[in-house]
């Protein structure tokens, strides 16, 4: 599986919430922050915005909270290509504490052009490397939906 670790990031203290752990808003902080590096990586960052003007808006977020993370905390971030289009970009961040899988974020992104307000095909050298990096087989926690009826 193509794994990418963009990222680790201190748990401030000004995110805990009253029961001494990292409050929920807060878990996206650091998947917002690995997003960035995961751009850069792949050739759509700030650097390409400024001179594209062409940005990756995120359009849907899935968070899954799947254990406490408490003060004095590092959480590394791994990044996973689920899937790209000419147009779209599915990924996701897992966050580890001490290597406990302490929550997951997916994301479906869209290519814009900000100067057109329009979306549009990324360049295909920049599509051919994400495309390399998807990975083989999707985690069985991908592709969920919220529902009180279990499936």
């Amino acid at each position: 599986m193509n794994k990418y670790r963009f990222h680790s990031e201190p748990l401030q203290d000004s995110w805990l919430d009253a029961y001494g752990h990292l409050n929920e808003a807060y878990y996206l902080v650091p998947f917002s922050n690995t997003t960035w590096l995961m751009q850069d990586h792949f050739g759509i960052g700030t650097d390409y915005f400024d001179a594209t003007g062409c940005a990756i808006y995120t359009v849907e977020t899935h968070l899954r909270y799947l254990s406490d993370v408490r003060t004095g905390a590092t959480m590394d971030i791994e990044t996973l290509i689920l899937g790209s289009d000419a147009k779209k970009i599915w990924f996701a961040h897992q966050m580890l504490v001490n290597d406990e899988l302490c929550a997951t974020a997916e994301f479906m992104t869209l290519h814009f052009n900000t100067r057109e307000g329009r979306t549009m095909e990324m360049p295909e050298a920049i599509q051919a490397k994400l495309k390399a990096a998807e990975v083989e087989e999707l985690p069985d926690w991908v592709g969920r939906q919220i529902s009180l009826v279990k499936k």
